[in-house]
């Protein structure tokens, strides 16, 4: 088994008993239905469909962790907080909880797992975020995991791509990330009509990332943008 401390990542808690009706108006993947041993990962949009924020939406017992990236909890706490108005919903910043990469392991618990104030959620066979909880000391390089977030076509928007992108543009329909069959959400409309009439023109792909190159997100490579960087390799939205 393999760890790694994960800075890149930031944590809102979102509880009260309409949490699940609030995330499940506002996220574009199906929170309603989302069982309590499984998480999603979901986008959250501008009223015209550009992405804000992706995060992994993870059940807890009193509502929702949402992960996402650490430099825009602040801003999306604030947004979205917003759109509260009369539900019964508190959304607090938990970043300071420890988020702990793990790989190479077996585990046969559920996805989602809590158990004295932390939770494990598997992401991908052998690997898990362990977040609070009892600490774990680890000394691998954060870098192996964001390069395997990478590889399994997870965009994590940050501050420098932040209202930059539909959905489809980083691909996050393929992964899952998008209910087309749910109710409303911001930027539905555009989301769903870039789906069905096939609007999208730029999209996201992995490549070697040049040599001696320090590319980040947000940058401009070949025409596109960089959306991440890590070990060599980069995910850019480049014309189709």
């Amino acid at each position: 088994m393999e760890c790694a401390l994960l800075n890149r990542y930031g944590l809102l808690a979102v509880t009260g008993p309409d949490a699940r009706a609030f995330l499940h108006a506002q996220l574009t993947n199906d929170i309603e239905h989302l069982p309590a041993d499984r998480s999603v990962f979901a986008g959250w949009c501008t009223a015209k469909g550009r992405l804000l924020a992706t995060m992994r939406v993870i059940p807890a017992p009193d509502g929702f962790l949402l992960q996402l990236a650490r430099d825009l909890v602040p801003a999306v706490q604030k947004r979205l907080s917003m759109f509260i108005l009369r539900s019964k919903v508190k959304i607090t910043d938990e970043s300071a909880r420890s988020q702990i990469g793990i790989w190479n392991a077996d585990w046969d618990g559920p996805d989602v797992a809590w158990q004295d104030g932390g939770v494990r959620v598997r992401v991908a066979e052998n690997r898990f975020l362990a977040i609070g909880g009892k600490q774990q000391r680890c000394s691998a390089n954060e870098e192996i995991w964001t390069l395997e977030e990478m590889r399994s076509g997870r965009a994590l928007i940050t501050a420098a791509t932040q209202d930059m992108f539909v959905p489809q543009m980083v691909n996050l329909e393929k992964i899952g990330g998008v209910d087309f069959q749910k109710g409303c959400y911001p930027g539905q409309e555009i989301v769903a009509r870039a789906q069905y009439r096939g609007e999208v023109k730029r999209r996201m792909v992995r490549l070697p990332a040049p040599a001696g190159s320090q590319l980040k997100p947000g940058e401009e490579f070949n025409g596109g943008t960089v959306v991440d960087a890590a070990g060599g390799e980069l995910l850019a939205v480049l014309p189709v």
